[in-house]
This record gives C-alpha cells, sequence and structure tokens, in this order.
C-alpha cells in the first residue's frame, strides 16, 4: 500500500474542502460516524468490479445516472422510486440497443457533496461561503445556512441508509420486473412526439419478451427477470465522511469504502498527489475517474499507475466529460495513451458536465442536442480508435422538471421557469433521459448488432 492508510489523505494538499468553524464539533461527527453499520458490503462492491471488468472488455455496458446532488429535502419514496424506475426503463432499452448486459448504477444514496467554481457566492455585494451540497451547508443565501455543519454528515448518512434501503427493496421485491419495465417503455412510447422512431424497437423488445414466455422463460420461471442488481455511487469529495465509513473487510482484510459502491474523483480534485487521489488509491472498491478536456496524456497516464498499480481490470473507469464541441479533438489522445499503457480500463461519457451553458436571466442549463451529440462524437472517437465504449454516465431524475431544454418536446428557454428545481447543475427530465436511451440504442444497434440478451440484463 506504499504508506497508504484511512487517514493518510490528511497529509496531502486537498481542495473543493469545507472549512469547519468548530474542529472539536468535526471530529466528534466523525467519531459517531466510525461506530455506524456500513452502508454496502465488500463483496457487492467486488461484484460491482466484475461487471466493470466485462464493459471494458466489449462484453457489458454501464448505465450511471441521478442527481446532480441529492437534496435533504427530496428525500421522499416517491422521488427514489421514480429515478430507480427510469434508470429501469432506460436500461431495458440500452441492453437490447448494446447486445449485452447492462450494468445499472445510481448516483443515489450519498451524492450530496458539490465541487464548487468557487469559495464565496456573492449577491448584492453580499459574499458568503459558496453552496457545497446539503451534507456541508444550505442552498438559502443567509450566513447561517452556508456555514459549515459537520452534523449534516450525519444527517446525510441516515438518508442515504433510508435510501439504499428502498433500492435494495424495489431492486429484489418485484418492482424491477423485467417485464414490468418494458411496460412503462410503452407507455412513453406512445406519449412521446418521437412515437413513430421508437415505435419499431420498442415492438422488437415486446416480440422478444413474448419469445422468452413462450419458451418458458417468465417471472415466476426465472429469478432474473423478477429481480436485479443495482449499485449506488457518489463523488468522492468530503474525505472526512469517506473516511469514517471505510471499513476493512472481515474476508480480505482489505479496506472499502462503505459509503457506496463506486466512487469516483471528480475533475477538480484529480492532482495527483492530492489527498483525494491519495484516498482513493488505497480502498479496494471500484472507482472512477473524472477526464476532462485540460487532462494531458502524461497526466492520465501518472493517474492510471498511481490509482491501479497492479492494473486490475475493474478496478478503474475513465468518465470522459468534454463537451460536445471538443470531444473529437481532445478524446482521441487519451484513448492512445491508455491503449499504448496497456492497463484495462472501462470508458463511460458524462455528456453532462462539458455541455453547460448560461442563459440571458443567468439560469444555467443544457441543450438535449449537445448532450447527444457528445455521446455520438464519443461513440465516433472509439469507432475511429479501435477502443470500446463500455457506458453512460449522466445527471437525470425521475421528476417532471424543467432544466434541460430540447428533446422531443421541445422544451426552450421560455420554459426552464416552470419548474426548474435543481440547487446546482440541470438534469434531464424522466421523459428526456428515457427518450436519450432510445436514441443511443439506435446508436448502438447500429454500431454493434445483434439481439439483445435480456435476461442477462437483469
Amino acid at each position: 500500500m506504499n504508506g497508504w492508510s484511512m487517514d493518510s489523505w490528511r497529509r496531502f494538499p486537498a481542495s473543493q474542502l469545507p472549512r469547519y468553524p468548530d474542529e472539536g464539533a468535526l471530529a466528534a461527527a466523525e467519531a459517531r460516524l466510525r461506530r455506524y453499520p456500513p452502508l454496502v458490503f465488500a463483496g457487492e462492491a467486488r461484484r460491482l468490479t466484475t461487471a466493470l471488468a466485462r464493459a471494458g472488455e466489449g462484453r457489458g455496458f454501464v448505465l450511471q445516472g441521478g442527481d446532480c446532488a441529492e437534496s435533504f429535502q427530496d428525500f421522499t419514496a416517491d422521488i427514489i422510486r421514480d429515478t430507480f424506475r427510469v434508470l429501469l426503463q432506460m436500461s431495458v432499452v440500452l441492453t437490447f440497443g448494446a447486445g449485452v448486459p447492462v450494468t445499472k448504477i445510481g448516483r443515489m444514496a450519498g451524492q450530496y457533496a458539490k465541487p464548487r467554481s468557487s469559495d464565496n457566492e456573492t449577491r448584492d455585494g453580499v459574499s458568503l461561503p459558496s453552496y457545497r451540497g446539503d451534507i456541508i451547508n444550505g442552498p438559502d443565501f443567509t450566513a447561517a445556512a452556508r456555514m459549515p455543519d459537520p452534523a449534516r454528515m450525519e444527517s446525510a448518512y441516515f438518508q442515504s441508509a433510508g435510501t439504499m434501503n428502498l433500492l435494495r427493496a424495489f431492486a429484489g421485491g418485484g418492482y424491477a420486473d423485467l417485464h414490468q419495465a418494458h411496460r412503462w417503455n410503452l407507455g412513453f412510447v406512445a406519449r412521446s412526439p418521437l412515437a413513430q422512431r421508437y415505435q419499431e424497437l420498442a415492438h422488437r423488445i415486446d416480440e422478444t419478451m413474448k419469445f422468452m414466455a413462450a419458451c418458458g422463460m417468465t417471472s415466476t420461471t426465472t429469478p432474473q427477470l423478477h429481480e436485479t442488481e443495482f449499485y449506488t455511487s457518489h463523488e468522492a469529495l468530503l474525505l472526512p465522511y469517506e473516511e469514517a465509513l471505510t471499513r476493512t473487510d472481515s474476508t480480505t482484510g482489505e479496506p472499502y469504502a462503505c459509503s457506496a459502491h463506486f466512487l469516483w474523483i471528480g475533475d477538480r480534485t484529480r492532482q495527483p498527489d492530492g489527498a483525494h487521489v491519495e484516498f482513493l488509491r488505497g480502498v479496494r472498491n471500484p472507482i472512477g475517474l473524472k477526464v476532462g478536456p485540460t487532462l494531458e496524456p502524461e497526466g492520465l497516464l501518472r493517474l492510471m499507475d498511481r490509482l491501479n498499480p497492479d492494473g486490475q481490470p475493474g478496478r478503474l473507469t475513465l468518465i470522459s466529460r468534454m463537451g460536445a464541441d471538443k470531444v473529437a479533438r481532445c478524446l482521441p489522445p487519451l484513448l492512445r495513451a491508455a491503449r499504448r499503457h496497456g492497463m484495462p480500463v472501462a470508458w463511460l461519457c458524462d455528456p453532462m458536465h462539458g455541455n453547460t451553458i448560461t442563459t440571458a436571466n443567468r439560469m444555467k442549463t443544457r441543450k438535449f442536442d449537445q448532450i447527444l451529440a457528445e455521446v455520438r462524437g464519443f461513440f465516433d472517437v472509439h469507432a475511429a480508435e479501435g477502443s470500446t465504449p463500455g457506458g453512460l454516465h449522466v445527471e437525470m431524475t425521475g421528476q417532471d422538471v424543467t432544466e434541460c431544454t430540447g428533446g422531443a418536446h421541445a422544451l426552450s428557454e421560455h420554459d426552464l421557469s416552470a419548474r426548474y428545481e435543481t440547487f446546482c447543475d440541470p438534469r434531464l427530465n424522466a421523459e428526456q433521459a428515457l427518450e436519450m436511451a432510445f436514441l443511443v440504442a439506435e446508436e448502438l444497434k447500429a454500431r454493434r448488432g445483434g439481439p439483445a440478451d435480456m435476461v442477462a440484463a437483469q
């Protein structure tokens, strides 16, 4: 482990961490968290590592999605259910398009912290600490709300535990039944202005389901159709929280970050000699690394060596977030460098973060066409380089919000104010997310071909 310990990150320079006014209160909150049960288990993380290795080899596909930042006020069963439901719907469509099993990872049950471009926010001459997510401070623009409070870590833990409880129940209790998820898709197709375009794919999935039933593969006879594996993830930003929830696996003796199955390092915290890289290099979870347009090939290789020195398949996932106008130029050198290095990695496309714009009335939004253009560009680059696109990483919600423009219903900037609810970045709403799944499935079928293994999807 080359000198790694659960707290060795504290000796390294750290960016994007809050300054807590009361160090004693912070230490007490960390001590309480260390006594709490883990949110996930090492065996689950190892199964996800295996699935990510398959995606890197082209034998699987990854769908990672959820909120930009979860909020304490949106901790309701309906909101959790609706996001889970849309991810199920998307996975069914993508499985048919990709022709391989789809691994589902939610940005859920812990995505409470967000990096910020500035430490402070100024309004009307008043400057306060920036809102960094509910696990750190509150969104209201008051001195009291914006003060970092370590007690929020415990609130995040308990809400994450409640979310995990629901997700496990949905995944294993019949809500994830493949036939049910497909019926939801048929309802979406009927409502969509682009129904005719999606109808053929929906019909082919329906025929596959009927054929499977005729062969005796039903939810009663085949448990894989009745339940699914679902994993959780978030950006490992608030290191005191992550350290406090790290446990030593009793079967292997290795450390696992038990706040989520999959953790990633953001584009703002990927310094090779920084605290976030130091922490994540030592835990045995599968981990992700956001790869932006400013990252040079040499820097990528250095990070790959630091985060996965043993070259373990499935250990490291590279998440490209370039922007639609940069992916064709910036991604190929990184793909070539990674291929020359020889380390097995899975490549995911994050088409959201590089395509954020601000409207004239200072609302952040993203254009659906630009999001889709980056996905297509990502696939084009992989095709040209002879490598495998491993999956998608999107910010989305199961709610009918109006935060991204475009899509089949042609939302405009004028429509944004109808239900603009995010405190951070704009998300695809439920219909836009599912529409993207259908469009990406078309791309995958055209590029890869072959019928989907619907059973393996689960």
